[in-house]
């Protein structure tokens, strides 16, 4: 989910929220890579899973870097939005798999702990992640500086402190139609007059309500807009003919693109845009945790088992060199 200022939209949004800056990144050149698995679910739900284990704190190398109330436990309470293939999502036999839990349980064995992920409704992992349900939100969230400083990014209204984000990846959004139906669609300029199904609260969303604007100064239709809870919603939608065309973050369009029918039922048209840096969301306050998180992800970057679970997943496109705080725009 690349959720908002393009990857997802308020400030308690999550997944894509990307900034108004146009990056544009070729579509194709992952595209090929992104052979092989997939992500996550938007509802709310009660249940979670504890794949991502981590070795014993006492002989985990970064372990006194962690909160002492977390060292206790030996859990970090993840949550994330368990529908956004390939980042996060349940497999045939409802385990949590993907790009995040595998990072996860990498960083797990580094800091001697348990990642154990919770899923929840995206656009309510930062409201969850304030009211103490969740340690972090790792969840494709995009880092931005409206989340940072917890203004609404349609509203611009100050609505709770905000997070840091552990920047870990980088990636953009892209829009995509059902396979051999294009309609002329080939840049979001092109979807004045036609109709988009998005998921709520993301990048995608804020996006296609930007472009609706430009096409009304033009004197063009308006952007049709249908949001849904869930990525998987959206698709579902515009498989049945429902709209004119879809957009996610790139790495969930190029996975939906390569599977969905056997890869028949969609296609990418266009270019990426608004690439800007995925963030493990983290209370203002919990500044240990947050420095813990860093280290961590620095850690399996530098032992090579970050570039091991990007190469998995087929998205090594998008890889950083270093973690950084709070590198959103």
């Amino acid at each position: 989910m690349t959720a908002s200022t393009t990857r997802r939209s308020t400030a308690a949004k999550t997944r894509t929220q990307r900034p108004s800056r146009t990056v544009a990144v070729a579509a194709t050149a992952v595209a090929g890579a992104m052979l092989l698995t997939a992500c996550g679910d938007q509802t709310q739900s009660g249940s979670s899973d504890k794949e991502t284990k981590g070795p014993a704190v006492a002989s985990a190398p970064l372990a006194d870097k962690l909160p002492k109330d977390i060292r206790d436990k030996g859990v970090i309470k993840v949550g994330s939005d368990i529908a956004y293939a390939p980042v996060e999502f349940k497999d045939k036999d409802g385990k949590t798999v993907g790009i995040d839990p595998d990072l996860a349980e990498a960083m797990g064995k580094q800091l001697g702990v348990t990642f154990q992920f919770e899923n929840g409704t995206f656009e309510n992992l930062i409201t969850g992640l304030r009211a103490k349900r969740f340690d972090i939100a790792m969840s494709a969230m995009t880092d931005t500086k409206d989340r940072q400083e917890g203004i609404d990014s349609e509203t611009k209204k100050k609505v709770g402190e905000g997070v840091d984000f552990v920047d870990y990846f980088n990636a953009g959004v892209s829009i995509y139609t059902k396979k051999g139906a294009d309609k002329g669609i080939n840049s979001w300029a092109d979807l004045c007059g036609k109709k988009i199904v998005v998921q709520r609260g993301t990048v995608s969303e804020d996006l296609a309500k930007s472009e609706s604007k430009k096409c009304t100064d033009g004197k063009k239709p308006a952007i049709a807009i249908e949001a849904f809870d869930n990525d998987q919603q959206a698709q579902t939608r515009l498989r049945a003919g429902g709209a004119d065309a879809g957009s996610s973050d790139f790495p969930v369009a190029a996975y939906t693109v390569k599977t969905s029918g056997g890869g028949n039922d969609f296609q990418i048209v266009g270019e990426q845009v608004e690439a800007a840096p995925y963030g493990i969301a983290v209370a203002k306050k919990n500044t240990q945790l947050r420095d813990a998180i860093k280290a961590a992800m620095d850690a399996i970057i530098a032992n090579g088992e970050y570039k091991k679970v990007l190469d998995k997943w087929g998205v090594a496109e998008g890889a950083v060199t270093e973690a950084k705080i709070n590198g959103g725009s």
